[in-house]
C-alpha cells in the first residue's frame, strides 16, 4: 500500500488525497467519485451529503488508520502553548534520535522522519488526513515516536480527532490569536481542552495558570516548586543548568541562548525521562547535541540575531534575555491578526531597546503604514523609534547604525522565506537580507 498526497485549496481549507491500491481517501467532497472514501471529520462533516451524492463511502479516523496501516503503537507526543512549541518539539525529536530511537516530527517547519524532511512548511497542525499521511510514513519507517505541534486553532477545529497521545506538553500561555478566538478566555479554554484526559502531561508551573487533569501530570519549572526543577542555572553564552527530579539529577549544557530556551529544553528532557527512562549521561549528551532551530534566536552574523517572536510575551522574553546588551530591535506585526497586541509589542520594545525600528512584517490585506502606527501608539516617546516600511531597508538601517557592542534583533518572521502583501507572497528572508548587507563576507 503506497501513499501520496496533493495539497490545494477548497471550500473549507486544505485537502489531501491518499491513494490506496484500488481507490483513494480524500477529505474534499468535490473530488469524490464512485466508491472512493471520504474521511469525515469535525472540519468537513458538513460536506458528507455532497460526498455521498458523488458516490463516496464515509469513513472516520479509526477506519482510515486501519486502511493506511498506521501503527497504533507509535507514541504520539503533542506540544501546545503560545510560545516555544517549535523549539520544544525539535528538541524532543533531536534528543530521541540521538538516544537511538526512530522518530517523526511535524509542525511549523514541515514534517520529518529520522532526519529526512518529507514535507515542506505548512500549518502548525495540518488537517487530520495530512497528519494521518505522516503517521502512515512514520509507520512504514518503524518510528517509535511521533512528535507534533498542536495549535489552538487545531484544538478548536478538532484536527487531532482520533489521535491517541502518549504525552502532552504545555509550554506557556500569553495573548495571541484573539482575532480567531475572540477573547483570551476562549483561547485559554482551547488550550485547556488538550489537557483534560489521562495522558501523561508536562505542565510549566511558572506559566499562567491552566486547568488540567492532574492524573499522570508532571510539573516543570525554575521559579515555583516543580517535579522537574532547576536547582541552579547560568545563561551567559549558552545554558548551563542542574535539574533535579525524583531524587536524581542531570545537567543541561546547551549552546542555545536565553531563559526561554531553558524552559524548552527542560520540558523536552522531562518528557524523554518519563517516556524512555534513559541513562542520564546519554540524556545529557543528547541535550547538548541539539543546536536549535533556524529562525529561533539564530545568530546570522556577529551581533545579529533573527527570531520568530511576534507576541508581546515572546518579544519580552527574548529582549529580557539580552537586556545586558545594547539592543537595536527591528520588528513589526502581522496583518489580519490580533490588533490588540500591536501597541503592547511597542511598549515592550520601548522598555528594552536602545533603538527601535518599526517596519512591515506580513501586512497581508492591511495597510502596513496603519499597522506601524498602531505599534507606535504603544510608545511613550513617539519620536523615539524609526519608522521604515520597507523591511529590507529597515534591516539595512539597523546594521548601518550598529556599533561594536550593539546587538541587533530582527523579530517576527524567523526563518520565513516570504513576505505576504495584498495576497501575494514575495520571496523574502531576514537572514538573507543580513547576509546580503555583509555581502557574504561574514563567517556565520
Amino acid at each position: 500500500m503506497t501513499g501520496s498526497s496533493n495539497c490545494k485549496k477548497n471550500s473549507w481549507g486544505l485537502k489531501v488525497k491518499l491513494r490506496l491500491s484500488n481507490t483513494f481517501i480524500t477529505d474534499d467532497s468535490s473530488e469524490c467519485v464512485q466508491d472512493c472514501l471520504f474521511l469525515s471529520s469535525a472540519q468537513n462533516a458538513k460536506f458528507e451529503a455532497d460526498a455521498l451524492k458523488n458516490g463516496a463511502k464515509i469513513i472516520k479516523a479509526h477506519t482510515a488508520k486501519k486502511l493506511l496501516n498506521i501503527d497504533e503503537g507509535i507514541k504520539i507526543i503533542g506540544i501546545t502553548g503560545t510560545n516555544g512549541k517549535t523549539t520544544t518539539a525539535a528538541a524532543l525529536y533531536s534528543i530521541l534520535l540521538d538516544l537511538g530511537f526512530k522518530c517523526a516530527l511535524c509542525g511549523t517547519r514541515g514534517a520529518f522522519i529520522n532526519d529526512t524532511q518529507i514535507a515542506a512548511k505548512g500549518l502548525t497542525t495540518e488537517p487530520l488526513l495530512r497528519t494521518l499521511s505522516y503517521l502512515q510514513k512514520a509507520s512504514e519507517a518503524k518510528c517509535e515516536f511521533f512528535v507534533m505541534e498542536v495549535s489552538s486553532h487545531a484544538l478548536v477545529q478538532n484536527r487531532i480527532e482520533g489521535l491517541s497521545f502518549a504525552a502532552k506538553i504545555f509550554t506557556n500561555l500569553t495573548q495571541d490569536h484573539l482575532d480567531f478566538h475572540g477573547s483570551f478566555e476562549n483561547y485559554r479554554a482551547a488550550k485547556e481542552s488538550f489537557f483534560a484526559d489521562d495522558a501523561i502531561k508536562f505542565i510549566n508551573k511558572d506559566a499562567a495558570a491552566l486547568k488540567f487533569n492532574v492524573k499522570n501530570s508532571f510539573s516543570y519549572g525554575l521559579e515555583n516548586p516543580a517535579f522537574y526543577h532547576a536547582k541552579a542555572y547560568a545563561l551567559e553564552g549558552g545554558i548551563e543548568a542542574l535539574i533535579a527530579a525524583g531524587g536524581q539529577s542531570f545537567h543541561i549544557s546547551s549552546p542555545l541562548l536565553g531563559l526561554f530556551n531553558l524552559y524548552n529544553l527542560l520540558a523536552a528532557a522531562a518528557c524523554v525521562c518519563e517516556l524512555v527512562r534513559p541513562n542520564l549521561k546519554d540524556l545529557e549528551r543528547a541535550i547538548s547535541g541539539f543546536a536549535g532551530v533556524c529562525g529561533r534566536v539564530e545568530r546570522v552574523a556577529e551581533g545579529v540575531i533573527v527570531d520568530f517572536a511576534h507576541t508581546p510575551d515572546g518579544i519580552e522574553k527574548i529582549l529580557d534575555g539580552f537586556k545586558a546588551k545594547k539592543l537595536i530591535v527591528v520588528f513589526g506585526a502581522g496583518g489580519d491578526r490580533d490588533k490588540s497586541k500591536r501597541a503592547l509589542m511597542g511598549r515592550v520594545v520601548e522598555h528594552y531597546a536602545k533603538l527601535a525600528i518599526i517596519t512591515s512584517d506580513n501586512p497581508r490585506s492591511e495597510d502596513p503604514g496603519a499597522i506601524m502606527k498602531e505599534i507606535l501608539s504603544g510608545f511613550v516617546k513617539k519620536d523615539a523609534p524609526l519608522l521604515i516600511e520597507d523591511r529590507k531597508m529597515a534591516i539595512f538601517r539597523a546594521l548601518e547604525m550598529k556599533e561594536r557592542d550593539d546587538l541587533v534583533l530582527i523579530l517576527g518572521k524567523g526563518d520565513e522565506d516570504t513576505q505576504e502583501i495584498q495576497g501575494v507572497k514575495h520571496p523574502f528572508s531576514d537572514r538573507e537580507v543580513v547576509l546580503q548587507f555583509y555581502k557574504g563576507s561574514v563567517d556565520v
